[in-house]
């Protein structure tokens, strides 16, 4: 079988990390189908992610691993794992409970591009949680 042919059809998991060592991590709610997040993932990020359970992402930021929920609670308990045809992007179906957006809302989609705007947004969520008691400095 060709290279393409067994990266895109075989049962090998190899995942396809870019120049920089990431691969992009989509999270969506295991029960809803509502697309929570997009991040990056590094290998001993996703190695981590598939030996906890829990989603952990490189924050290319900060620079370091960034288990979701370790400082505002709200963690994403991995239920599956989902690969496209190039292996170069994934999809993370979780459970999570409220607030998965450091701003407070369920997803980090709560915003729009109005209809028949090129310019302006529109709020289509309600904030769920305060993000100033969820990220408060221990």
């Amino acid at each position: 079988m060709a290279a393409d042919k067994k990266i895109e059809e075989g049962l090998d998991f190899a995942p396809k990390f870019d120049a920089d060592g990431l691969i992009t991590a989509i999270a969506q709610d295991a029960q809803t189908g509502e697309v929570l997040m997009v991040a990056y993932m590094n290998a001993q990020a996703l190695n981590l992610t598939i030996t906890t359970g829990n989603a952990v992402y490189y924050s290319r930021s900060r620079q370091k691993l960034w288990r979701k929920g370790e400082e505002s609670g709200h963690v994403q308990k991995v239920q599956r794992i989902l690969v496209d045809c190039d292996q170069d992007c994934l999809i993370l179906k979780v459970a999570v409970d409220q607030g998965q957006c450091h701003v407070g809302y369920q997803s980090c989609f709560y915003r729009a591009l109005k209809p028949a705007a090129e310019t302006q947004l529109e709020l289509i969520a309600e904030p769920v949680y305060d993000p100033a008691e969820a990220y408060k400095k221990k």
